[in-house]
C-alpha cells in the first residue's frame, strides 16, 4: 500500500467515523439486540439455564454475548458500504485523484473500531450485571486479541455482503443468518447439553471454538486446541470475506 493510499484511506476513515458519530442510530441499533438478550437470559432464564452448568450463569453467558455483538455490527457495515456504493459515490471518485481501494479500507477500519466500541460497552454492562473475570494481564490481551481478529473477519465478510446487495433494505437482511450463529453454538449453554444432530453441528461451526476461546481465557478455563480452531476461522472469514469483496467491488466500479 503506497503512502498516498494510506492518506486515502485515513481521510475516508475520518469520513466513516463522523458519519457513524453524528448518524448513531444505526451502531447504536447493532448493540442494542445483544444488550437485550444479556439482560433476558440473565434476570429471566439465568436461573434455569444456569443450573447444570456448574458456574455463575452470567460469567457463562457474558463472553458469548460479545461475539454476538460482534455479528450484531455485521448489519451496520453491510448498510453503509451499500449505502455508498448505491449513492454514487464511486462515481465521485473516478473524477478524483483517489485510491479506489481505499473506499473498502475506509470502511473495513471504520467499521472495525465501531464493532471493538460496542464489544467494549457490552462489557461494560456485563461487569455492571454481574460478570466478574479472572483472566490476568496477559489472557486479557488473549482474549481482546481473539475478539479483534473475530470482529476484523466479521468486517470483511459483511462488506462483501454489502457489495453484494442492490439497496441498502436488502442489505440489513443479509447478515442475519450470521447473527443467529452464535444461538446454534455455545453462546448460551454448553454444546455438550444439545441433543446429538444440534450438538455435532455447534461443535464445527465457527462460534463456538471462537466463544469457548474468549470465555476460557476471561475465567480462566482449559482452552486447549480451542484458540487455534478460533484463530483459524478467523482467517479463513476474513481471507473469504476480503476476497469477496475485492471482487465484488471491482465489478459494480466498471459498471
Amino acid at each position: 500500500m503506497t503512502v498516498a493510499t494510506l492518506a486515502d484511506t485515513r481521510t475516508l476513515l475520518h469520513r466513516n467515523l463522523l458519519h457513524a458519530w453524528r448518524y448513531p442510530s444505526m451502531s447504536l441499533s447493532s448493540l442494542l439486540m445483544p444488550l437485550i438478550f444479556l439482560l433476558l437470559f440473565r434476570y429471566a432464564f439465568g436461573h434455569a439455564l444456569g443450573a447444570g452448568i456448574g458456574e455463575s450463569y452470567i460469567d457463562y453467558l457474558a463472553p458469548g454475548m460479545l461475539i454476538m455483538t460482534a455479528t450484531s455490527s455485521m448489519v451496520s457495515t453491510a448498510v453503509s458500504v451499500c449505502t455508498d456504493m448505491t449513492e454514487g459515490i464511486v462515481d465521485r471518485l473516478r473524477t478524483m485523484s483517489i485510491s479506489r481501494s481505499a473506499l473498502l479500507a475506509g470502511h473495513v477500519v471504520g467499521n472495525w473500531i465501531q464493532a471493538m466500541a460496542a464489544m467494549g460497552l457490552m462489557l461494560g454492562v456485563a461487569v455492571a450485571v454481574g460478570f466478574r473475570p479472572h483472566a490476568d494481564a496477559l489472557h486479557w490481551l488473549g482474549a481482546i486479541g481473539v475478539a479483534a481478529l473475530t470482529a476484523w473477519a466479521l468486517t470483511w465478510v459483511a462488506m462483501a455482503m454489502g457489495l453484494s446487495a442492490k439497496a441498502p433494505e436488502g442489505a440489513s437482511s443479509l447478515p442475519m443468518p450470521v447473527i443467529l450463529l452464535p444461538f446454534l453454538g455455545s453462546g448460551f449453554v454448553p454444546a455438550a447439553s444439545m441433543s446429538p444432530g444440534l450438538r455435532q453441528f455447534a461443535e464445527y461451526q465457527p462460534f463456538t471454538p471462537i466463544t469457548d476461546t474468549v470465555r476460557g481465557l476471561l475465567l480462566g478455563t482449559h482452552i486447549g486446541t480451542d484458540w487455534i480452531t478460533a484463530v483459524g476461522w478467523c482467517a479463513a472469514l476474513t481471507v473469504a470475506g476480503y476476497l469477496g469483496a475485492r471482487r465484488l467491488f471491482d465489478r459494480r466500479a466498471e459498471l
